[in-house]
């Protein structure tokens, strides 16, 4: 299976329908124009989407874009990317786009592997950040797991070199297979001295996720790889 090869019959995510607030609904109606990216099979670009080239971070599945929207705030030098397909989450991140003015974020609402293999240029990202990807910890439902070889190739073809891929869990044993899938990449390269885990990005704003397994006594695991 190649880099750009994924199969689209398992999805690495279930559409959640959710409630919808109307500020959301109306975040995405009058403010997508502004922030959104359709999707579409072709590269994109960046003095189009942002009006300059500048470091570029990607965050896949952002949530309700705390994360996002506080780095975008804390680095106006840099620019973001979010994709997400859970639209109350978008509407949310929308909102808080626009109450900050914050004018360098964009937002798709698609799979994040078709993005990737049909939207991201290769060495366009110098960041890719997962942060709590659902662990799927059914025996029988890892094959749903997004972080396989398939998608680890993918990714690291889009990463500049240096570009770093940046990924969090609290689930240990999906920790453990993402840094032996990772590890076997060889274009990238495990920050850890130790070749396994790295401290916590003290940047990294908690997610809804990551607090609630908090509060559930879970610990949570980073990894950190870097295209060479």
């Amino acid at each position: 299976m190649t880099a750009d090869e994924h199969p689209r019959s398992i999805r690495s995510f279930v559409t959640r329908s959710g409630r919808i607030t109307e500020a959301q609904q109306r975040a995405l109606r009058v403010l997508w124009p502004r922030y959104g990216i359709e999707f579409a099979a072709r590269p994109l670009d960046a003095l189009a989407l942002y009006g300059r080239d500048a470091p570029r971070t990607l965050e896949i599945g952002f949530g309700n874009g705390e994360n996002l929207a506080a780095l975008a705030q804390a680095h106006p030098e840099r620019d973001f990317l979010g994709v997400e397909v859970h639209r109350p989450g978008i509407g949310r991140l929308l909102r808080v786009l626009e109450s900050q003015q914050l004018t360098n974020v964009r937002v798709i609402c698609q799979d994040a592997l078709e993005v990737l293999a049909q939207q991201i240029p290769l060495q366009w990202l110098h960041e890719i950040l997962i942060l709590f990807p659902d662990p799927w910890p059914k025996k029988r439902h890892h094959k749903r797991r997004l972080v396989q070889a398939a998608f680890a190739e993918l990714a690291a073809a889009r990463l500049t070199p240096d570009g770093v891929l940046r990924i969090a869990t609290d689930w240990e044993p999906y920790a453990r297979e993402m840094l032996e899938t990772l590890s076997g990449v060889r274009c990238l390269q495990n920050l850890s001295p130790q070749g396994a885990f790295v401290a916590r990005p003290g940047a990294r704003q908690p997610t809804r996720f990551e607090r609630r397994g908090e509060r559930l006594g879970h610990r949570s695991w980073d990894l950190a790889f870097r295209r060479i």
